[in-house]
């Protein structure tokens, strides 16, 4: 059981992940805005995003290993910080290449933040309560995901683009002094060169787990790419229910969270073939499913679901792989989702574009399908690895 500092520990660890979900998502919905703010071109600001993914993706895992020797509270303390000045900076920003170098920075330092936060959740809690800690982390994202947008848009229109980053500057403070209070000092770690960490990248177990995630995000992002318009066009949803639908997608990623957590907890890797199966059969669906508004929904809402639910299994064996054989590498290890999620949605973004340029909307379940099947047949190697080494 949770002591009352450790809860509250949990608790600041889920709101760093919220915080930093806000940053990401909530530019989403005010682009048009800064746009304006700034007198340019609405595609002009939408490079922000997509330079903030790239910036993200390639600084993670080069910062993660180069700060590694060095004292985890430090790093993380001084990395939010940095966060704080980079997001204040985005609400002062008095041209745009200021605005743009303060998200590069920004974009810098968060990948590395929640690598030490999930790091932190894994060393201080117990090994059965690390996997439901990990999923409530990973439900910080998702609610970020979830909120950020329509309250970035909400707080644009009633005040200005800029209170929307006023307001995680404010939660940054509060994290921060949470953070300063209840993160544990380190013991001294075992650490190790560059190409001693990256010896981690050689494992067959994470190679394969490495795959499992890149197809998973491929699966999803083939269908999620275009959700928007799967339910605005193909479905003929309106505007206000577009919004109220989305906003559901959103509450089953948080509970395919929850569910990531139990699977987790009771020998995931078993389970994730019965999981990508599940995930197979409904993208297989999807096609007809849009046919009729309600099966539309209720197909799209269990795909939002399942995707999901993969994370904290393959998060949790990347860790426990590093501390058993590679413990130089357990940062390096903490990032590898981060890292390679990018990968797969960039892979699945391109694989949807392609397949609406050549066939139609509908089409996508079977792309995602065929994602699902490379996933299904990785899942089931894994699950085989696990097998022979408790043999």
């Amino acid at each position: 059981m949770y002591t009352k500092h450790a809860r509250l520990r949990l608790v600041t660890f889920i709101m760093t992940a919220f915080m930093l979900g806000c940053n990401e998502f909530m530019v989403v919905g005010i682009l048009s805005d800064i746009a304006n703010s700034y007198q340019v071109s609405l595609s002009s600001i939408g490079i922000l995003v997509t330079a903030f993914a790239l910036v993200y993706a390639i600084s993670t895992p080069i910062l993660t290993t180069l700060t590694s020797h060095w004292n985890r509270r430090t790093v993380l303390l001084s990395l939010i910080v940095i966060f704080f000045l980079s997001n204040t900076l985005t609400e002062i920003a008095p041209t745009l290449g200021w605005l743009f170098f303060a998200r590069i920075v920004t974009a810098l330092v968060v990948g590395t933040i929640i690598t030490l936060v999930n790091l932190y959740v894994s060393i201080t809690t117990s090994l059965d309560e690390r996997p439901m800690a990990m999923a409530w982390v990973g439900a910080g994202f998702s609610i970020a995901s979830v909120v950020g947008v329509p309250m970035g848009s909400a707080i644009a229109s009633w005040i200005s683009w800029h209170a929307s980053f006023w307001m995680v500057s404010g939660l940054t403070v509060i994290v921060f002094a949470l953070l300063f209070w209840l993160t544990p000092s380190e013991k001294p770690e075992v650490t190790g060169s560059v190409a001693e960490q990256l010896a981690l990248l050689k494992d067959p177990k994470i190679l394969v787990g490495i795959g499992i995630t890149v197809a998973t995000l491929s699966f999803q992002y083939s269908f999620y790419t275009y959700i928007r318009n799967l339910i605005h066009s193909v479905l003929q949803f309106n505007i206000t229910s577009l919004n109220w639908l989305l906003f559901l997608m959103g509450v089953m990623s948080i509970l395919g969270n929850q569910i990531a957590g139990m699977v987790a907890k009771n020998n995931g890797t078993k389970k994730l073939p019965y999981v990508y199966i599940l995930m197979i059969i409904f993208a297989m669906l999807l096609g007809v499913s849009l046919n009729n508004q309600i099966t539309g929904v209720i197909v799209l809402a269990i795909l939002c679901t399942l995707v999901i639910i993969y994370g904290t299994t393959i998060q949790l064996g990347f860790m426990d792989e590093a501390a058993k054989n590679y413990p130089q590498s357990i940062a390096l290890a903490t990032s590898l989702i981060s890292i390679f999620a990018n990968l797969g949605i960039s892979l699945g973004s391109f694989s949807a574009s392609t397949t609406v340029k050549y066939l139609d909307l509908t089409s996508v379940g079977y792309v995602s399908a065929v994602y699902g099947v490379i996933a299904l047949v990785l899942s089931i190697v894994l699950s085989r690895m696990m097998s022979k080494e408790e043999i």
